[in-house]
């Protein structure tokens, strides 16, 4: 028998809190589905989801972060066109200047009024949630 799970993953929402308004940092990718993402990834095998936020930021934003909390789990089967995955998304602070690194083409450091046009995956849903969250402390609905 052959399984098909989901495959777990993590998105970090890094806020640069030495910068006026705290804004965040996302990664244009350089791999498909092209254009700007949150930065994450998979999470290793023997990995917790925590360590897996903390070595995606430092691997693609060569920054070293705190974890706030866990914000947000999402599961839509089709938020990534290339396989089902399950993301649990953190909130992080960091400091410093972040740098494009791995599978990040360029970075850029965006306030909610700023953000690109062409986001991957659900990072659009995900953004306007933490925005949300962020300004008016509403957490998003489940369904």
């Amino acid at each position: 028998m052959t399984y098909r799970n989901p495959v777990p993953t993590v998105d970090i929402i890094v806020e640069l809190v030495d910068r006026p308004h705290r804004p965040i940092v996302l990664i244009e990718r350089q791999n498909p589905p092209l254009g700007w993402a949150i930065p994450g990834g998979f999470v290793d095998y023997g990995e917790s989801v925590e360590t897996a936020a903390v070595r995606e930021a430092q691997e693609e934003i060569s920054l070293s972060v705190d974890l706030i909390e866990q914000f947000q789990t999402y599961s839509d089967p089709k938020r990534d066109p290339r396989q089902h995955t399950i993301s649990v998304v953190f909130l992080a602070t960091a400091t410093g200047e972040p740098q494009a690194a791995d599978d990040a083409k360029n970075l850029g450091i965006f306030h909610p009024w700023d953000l690109p046009a062409k986001l991957c995956f659900d990072h659009e849903k995900i953004l306007r949630d933490y925005w949300r969250y962020r300004y008016y402390g509403i957490r998003p609905h489940l369904l």
